[in-house]
């Protein structure tokens, strides 16, 4: 008994050594810094889930790995795709299971200065709950991990040697560190990582580049009072919801854009009614959360249910006050909702104003997002 007691204390020291030589083969990662130009401020950090090198990389490896589905077919990946900015060009994204999404799939580029994280929930808050939509959601079936499926999904990790090692290294040694909470930080981290920063405005900002006659039009024309973009799609993200470490006030304001009018009363299609399906307010009726115009070249099809097709058809649709469907069950006059933001009344473009005006909008396609293998797939 006493030699078997020894050799199972000596197999698991091995066992032991072993793991710990699996985590020393990691070099210790540098001290986390921002690198951002002046036109931001670092964002806001969760104290119980501060950014750090091992937990970025372990996050972007979880981030496109399929074993985190249920069934073992998707990751997060599967619906945001570097090179289109991390989104999918797609209308509705398609979940592991083959249910679509109710709305379209939007970057997570400067996720981390965001202050909502959804089309239309202004109770999710930080990108640790915002986790649990695509993995547990079932309402649509997005990453589809459930009671049956939990502990399978954990023991993929947990059998995977450079797994094992990477959590260790980032959460602290043992299996434990192998949780949903730990996995769910990792990813969090990834994405707050994720900077779009590098685009050619940023660079004319930084006095480095110039930009055409026709961008500058279009760029001055962009914060015009006669144009109106710059008031709902301001700050360095392009967007009015926006939080850094300065604010002191932070706003979430969500605007109804006339997409739709089905009843003459404003009404928008059943399930994407913006946040009056959570506030229960008529006034809130198609009211969503301004996204970010960074890469909008890149990011069709637009609105919450890519129902507009091109940046061209977008801004007819804003330059019209609102879209008309004259055919179908959708048909209406979204210019004569009642619900959407009295400012689009205001638009006046022309042809010539919509054209430089899509000349400036691409230059807000950052490349570096596009190609840096420092976001890219670690698996390829």
């Amino acid at each position: 008994m006493r030699h078997a007691s020894l050799v199972a204390s000596l197999a698991l020291g091995l066992s032991a050594l072993a793991g710990l030589a699996a985590v020393h083969q990691l070099k210790p990662a540098p001290a986390w810094t921002w690198s951002l130009p002046a036109s931001f401020k670092p964002p806001r950090i969760p104290a119980d889930n501060p950014m750090t090198e091992e937990k970025f990389q372990l996050g972007r490896r979880l981030f496109y790995d399929t074993r985190l589905s249920g069934n073992g077919t998707q990751a997060c990946a599967s619906c945001h795709f570097q090179h289109l900015a991390f989104t999918d060009g797609k209308a509705m994204s398609t979940g592991s299971t083959g249910e679509l999404t109710a709305r379209s799939a939007p970057s997570i580029a400067n996720t981390a200065w965001n202050p909502t994280l959804t089309w239309a929930n202004y109770s999710i808050l930080d990108l640790e709950r915002h986790m649990l939509v695509p993995m547990f959601g079932e309402n649509p079936v997005e990453l589809g991990i459930d009671d049956s499926t939990r502990n399978t999904v954990l023991k993929r990790f947990r059998d995977d040697p450079d797994y094992r090692a990477r959590f260790a290294r980032a959460f602290g040694p043992g299996q434990e560190a192998i949780s949903f909470s730990n996995l769910i930080k990792a990813i969090a981290v990834f994405q707050r990582g994720v900077v779009s920063a590098d685009a050619r405005y940023d660079r004319y900002l930084a006095g480095q580049e110039k930009l055409t006659e026709a961008e500058e039009r279009g760029r001055s024309l962009f914060f015009s009072e006669q144009a109106q973009c710059g008031n709902c799609h301001s700050g360095p993200t392009f967007s009015d919801q926006y939080a850094d470490v300065s604010s002191r006030e932070v706003r979430t304001p969500y605007h109804n854009t006339g997409l739709y009018n089905l009843d003459g009363k404003g009404g928008y299609p059943d399930g994407n009614r913006g946040i009056l399906e959570l506030s229960g307010k008529d006034a809130d009726m198609g009211a969503f959360r301004t996204q970010s115009l960074r890469n909008v070249a890149l990011t069709a099809p637009y609105m919450h249910d890519g129902s507009v097709p091109t940046l061209e058809a977008a801004l007819d649709h804003y330059a019209a006050h609102g879209r008309t469907l004259r055919d179908g069950p959708r048909a209406g006059d979204g210019s004569r909702n009642p619900h959407k933001d009295p400012r689009l009344d205001r638009i006046q473009l022309s042809a010539d104003n919509k054209a430089d005006l899509i000349a400036f909008l691409r230059t807000l396609t950052d490349e570096t997002l596009l190609t840096s293998p420092r976001y890219a797939n670690p698996f390829k």
